[in-house]
């Protein structure tokens, strides 16, 4: 996968093997000014879920936060670089590893950066860890059953679900240049013109690593889909969300009704519009200006003020 300039390869052991993440930390990033004793705040980006997903995704947006925060860009067991363990992945598995990577690499409570179902799995996390979470600023978050829409019983769900019919679609129609841009056309962005050559290729280059099936038929299947509006009134973790107009599955009105939910905890709701499901691909500029604001504005707020009136403003 394709890596910006300056960032180190590192990783960390789980209870499902080895854990792969970048962080900024090489020229231009070093600081020689800044002594050993002064600490950063640490931002973590963790990925969505999709034929290819890595840490790629966040990475035309991390760098611009390497000067002033440590930055953390993981790529989750199944996905990228780390382990690719043959098992039919749950749940669980993302809740267990989201959980003791942070354990693992922040002394503090960190924020976290998370994008769709990902960003789902950290709410979860979050509910029952909230000591390891300082803010959350998650893109279209979705746990893919909400509010009892079960996508594990629609058709496609339950065709992939068939032995050796997933394992060809994957490799034939899912893991190959063709497929990588069909997925990114029709499931990530507004706009085809925006997806250029070295997405595709990071994307492809991910989706064929050894054993890049497990993670990503699992997620297909619906073996990883929950109903997150079970979870949401749970949150005690300030939180902005960023949602893409033209998601494809998940339309902006599910950010409204998440919302809704807890208003003391979701802080901001920001629609973009002409905006598909990754708007850090899309439109990075964009996300890093709302990042940089949010980064702000949640440093600011009291989980016990009443959001409900800023979350209207910022439709």
């Amino acid at each position: 996968m394709l890596e910006p300039i300056g960032v180190k390869r590192d990783s960390v052991v789980t209870s499902l093997g080895r854990m792969v993440y970048y962080t900024p930390s090489e020229h231009p990033w070093t600081d020689e000014t800044v002594s050993e004793g002064d600490s950063k705040s640490t931002l973590v980006f963790l990925h969505g879920f999709g034929g290819g997903s890595s840490a790629y995704e966040w990475s035309k947006v991390y760098p611009a936060f390497a000067s002033d925060y440590r930055v953390l860009a993981p790529d989750l067991i199944g996905w990228g670089r780390s382990e690719h363990p043959e098992r039919n992945y749950r749940v669980e598995d993302y809740l267990t590893i989201i959980r003791e990577f942070l354990t693992a690499t922040c002394s503090e409570p960190a924020t976290v950066i998370a994008s769709s179902l990902t960003a789902a799995f950290t709410i979860r996390v979050a509910v029952d860890h909230p000591e390891l979470f300082k803010s959350l600023i998650l893109t279209v978050p979705a746990g893919l059953s909400d509010f009892g829409e079960d996508y594990s019983r629609t058709f496609f769900a339950q065709f992939i679900s068939f032995p050796v019919v997933d394992r060809l679609l994957y490799y034939n129609a899912i893991a190959t240049t063709e497929g990588i841009r069909s997925f990114l056309e029709n499931r990530q962005f507004a706009r085809p013109e925006r997806i250029y050559p070295e997405i595709v290729e990071a994307y492809l280059e991910s989706a064929q690593q050894g054993n890049a099936d497990y993670a990503a038929l699992s997620f297909v299947r619906g073996d990883l889909s929950f109903d997150l509006s079970l979870y949401f009134p749970q949150l005690t973790i300030p939180t902005a969300m960023i949602w893409g107009q033209k998601t494809e599955f998940t339309s902006p009105e599910l950010g409204k009704r998440f919302a809704s939910l807890n208003p003391r905890a979701v802080k901001y709701l920001e629609i973009l519009e002409d905006v598909g499901l990754t708007s850090q691909l899309e439109l990075p500029a964009v996300t890093i200006g709302l990042i940089r604001r949010y980064l702000k504005l949640l440093g600011e707020v009291n989980i016990n003020d009443t959001a409900s009136k800023v979350v209207t403003e910022s439709l």
